[in-house]
């Protein structure tokens, strides 16, 4: 990519998509184009169209999805699948039609098997059954990164799919009904501290193990894959390192100032026992994480201080 390449990122209010702007602004990139879901509504095949055909990007980073927690995963999973497929689809499809240079796709973790063998390699998709709360979510996914391969396979086209670990960062979800394990922690302690709370309760054991990585090395490992990687193949990105939800709800104890105990209340699920991506195809690449994970839960926690917290 050059400088002025015109490069539409889809779903650049998101964290990730904001992340993404973020490291393409940082590196001088001047021609970078955006719509909100007011400005564009990307369910709109029409819609769509209209935009590509006018804009022509030269580049796309497809990170525009319907997300939620796992209770609006499987309560809402018609409108997961559907509206998902829907956004997936239109842009792929309007990206071929007006000859795109390359675009980058973004999946998710709940695509791969819910028992599959630790680390997780990109082999691994489609080898047994599916996390059953999150499926519709995963199988849309799954059909996005079996679109990239199949424009790449029937028409040449340079689209590529990356499949990113559990993420958090700056634009993080802290909403305690639907966010992930790590922002969700973050909040239920800092309430805990504003209040001096006696004790935080954790769901689970605290024995399942999980890998973060945060949103601006993901957002830089797209840039470098869009520069450098052209093969249809999906690809993992995360730090291939993971711990414990106790060793991880210890260290935002640490970070947050919360004095009090912690109580991980076992009639809770833990889920998946260990969830952690084979990272070494993007390692012989080149790229390596570099944001820590407590310098990175340090960093997420001035953002939740700054934008979210009252």
């Amino acid at each position: 990519m050059q400088s002025d390449s015109k490069i539409y990122i889809a779903g650049h209010r998101g964290m990730v998509g904001g992340a993404i702007l973020r490291n393409l602004l940082q590196k001088g990139f001047t021609n970078i184009i955006t719509k909100t879901s007011k400005q564009l509504d990307l369910r709109n095949q029409a819609a769509v169209n209209d935009f590509f055909a006018t804009e022509k990007p030269a580049y796309v980073f497809l990170a525009a999805a319907k997300v939620g927690g796992i209770q609006a995963n499987n309560t809402f999973r018609a409108d997961f699948l559907y509206e998902n497929l829907l956004i997936e689809a239109n842009i792929i499809h309007a990206a071929y039609e007006t000859k795109v240079n390359k675009l980058l796709f973004l999946g998710s973790s709940c695509i791969y098997p819910k028992m599959a063998p630790q680390p997780i390699k990109e082999e691994y998709m489609l080898t047994g059954l599916l996390e059953q709360t999150n499926e519709p979510y995963a199988i849309a996914k799954i059909a996005g990164i079996k679109l990239c391969e199949a424009y790449h396979a029937q028409y040449g086209c340079n689209f590529i799919s990356v499949m990113p670990t559990n993420l958090y960062g700056e634009g993080d979800n802290y909403d305690l009904n639907n966010s992930h394990v790590l922002p969700a922690l973050l909040r239920k302690m800092h309430e805990a501290k504003l209040s001096n709370a006696d004790e935080v309760v954790v769901w689970g054991t605290g024995t399942p193990k999980r890998e973060f990585l945060y949103a601006d090395d993901l957002a830089d490992a797209c840039y470098f894959l869009m520069d450098t990687y052209n093969n249809p193949e999906l690809i993992n990105i995360g730090t291939g390192e993971d711990l414990t939800i106790l060793d991880l709800a210890k260290t935002i104890q640490r970070i947050v100032g919360f004095k009090g105990k912690l109580i991980f209340d076992a009639t809770k699920p833990d889920g998946t026992p260990r969830k952690l991506l084979d990272v070494s195809r993007l390692h012989a690449l080149g790229w390596k994480h570099t944001i820590q994970l407590e310098a990175g839960i340090k960093l997420a926690y001035q953002d939740f201080l700054k934008n979210t917290a009252v």
